[in-house]
């Protein structure tokens, strides 16, 4: 779209727009003109006055309201656009009229606006059905889920933006004693021009080097899957993870990336990391600075629509089809996070990635389960057993036919 078109101020439902075709609404001579811009088919097409210059179909934006419902809309900038252009090519006699002023809606009454691209009509069609349903499917759902579905979709926004740095963290810590630290892994992705560049590393405590695992969790920590480790004193590993948040900041605002963050928040406190008072809300505009939590655990959860318990990195991981070596190794856990938030943030909107991963499998709608996915037992455990229904009713460790 040309940079003089008009700064957004709010936005118009998708349906209200197609309401303005309506006979009562328009003369024919204007309802033709926009019908044929705003169609299904057309509004896809690469010559249509709303194509944004690299992006295939058409961008339109996905509104969250406050109760959780959501609604296809367009900024008041493209409804100006379409009106001006359609009269510049002089298919109108004159700019078409706004909708009625109760139809805009201002960014206070969403909780979130993310923007959404159809590339073909049919998907655009197929995905107002779809909301339809779902906005069934969320009602009397609890608070926890829509806020959990709120951050996805801002996150999603934010990564689709190409701007900051995203930097997963972890840390690894004797089982018997969490304040001695063991490892430390991170692995980051930020943008030049639009294209991504990423940087991983592993560092180990020398004076820690006595201090293994095993007992509850594995000792994983010779086992770094995706580059050198590097074992450090005590004092450079401290002055290291500080120097790397540190450095962050050239390229603010930074997303730091956790699964479950809670123990790993109390290790940088420990070691005196400048976090700078980064803040566990995400808000509603893209941020030029600042440092920000992410949880892939909540974003995760929302997308399987769960509302109380927060998956595992392993289960999270293996719903998400991301192979995973060596767990509780902290290089590996940190690049394997970072995994997670890429597979779900540059994905579709949240509903529409669900489908797309799990189609199907959610429950009756209304109900607390609506938009929950239904897995199976084998699917929520690798190491589930009872899998009649795939191999014939034999147990597959020991060959013996089931009771």
């Amino acid at each position: 779209m040309p940079a003089e078109a008009p700064i957004v101020t709010g936005y118009y439902r998708y349906t209200d727009i197609w309401f303005h075709v309506e006979p009562d609404v328009l003369p024919e001579c204007d309802r033709d003109p926009l019908k044929a811009v705003i169609a299904h088919d057309a509004i896809v097409h690469p010559q249509n006055p709303l194509h944004v210059d690299g992006i295939e179909g058409v961008q339109i934006f996905m509104g969250t309201f406050h109760d959780g419902q959501q609604r296809l809309l367009f900024s008041s900038a493209q409804v100006d656009y379409v009106r001006y252009w359609l009269h510049a090519m002089q298919l109108t006699a004159a700019i078409i009229p706004l909708p009625y002023s109760e139809c805009l809606l201002t960014s206070a009454e969403f909780s979130n606006v993310s923007p959404v691209t159809y590339k073909d009509g049919g998907s655009l069609r197929n995905s107002l059905k779809k909301i339809g349903k779902n906005n069934k499917r969320l009602k009397n759902s609890n608070p926890i889920l829509l806020s959990r579905r709120d951050a996805f979709e801002r996150v999603r926004k934010y990564w689709t933006a190409k701007t900051g740095t995203w930097c997963a963290l972890d840390f690894e810590d004797w089982e018997k004693d969490h304040t001695v630290i063991t490892e430390f892994g991170y692995r980051s992705i930020h943008w030049d021009n639009g294209d991504e560049v990423e940087d991983a590393g592993h560092l180990t405590v020398k004076e820690h080097e006595m201090y293994r695992n095993g007992t509850y969790v594995p000792d994983n920590r010779k086992h770094y899957q995706f580059g050198t480790t590097v074992e450090v004193s005590k004092r450079a590993f401290k002055t290291k993870v500080s120097s790397l948040i540190t450095a962050l900041h050239s390229r603010s605002p930074i997303f730091l990336v956790f699964h479950d963050p809670s123990q790993d928040i109390k290790t940088l406190k420990q070691l005196e990391v400048p976090l700078h008072d980064a803040v566990f809300d995400l808000p509603e505009a893209l941020p030029s600075k600042g440092i920000f939590i992410v949880d892939t655990a909540v974003l995760f959860a929302a997308l399987i629509g769960e509302g109380s318990n927060k998956p595992g990195l392993k289960q999270a991981c293996n719903h998400l089809q991301i192979e995973t070596d060596f767990l509780h190794n902290a290089g590996n856990d940190a690049y394997y996070t970072l995994s997670a938030l890429r597979a779900m943030a540059s994905g579709e909107p949240l509903d529409t990635q669900r489908e797309i991963r799990w189609p199907n499998r959610t429950g009756p709608a209304g109900t607390d389960s609506g938009v929950k996915v239904q897995f199976e037992p084998y699917e929520e455990d690798s190491d589930y057993s009872d899998q009649e229904g795939l191999m014939g009713g034999y147990n597959p460790h020991t060959g013996a036919l089931r009771e």
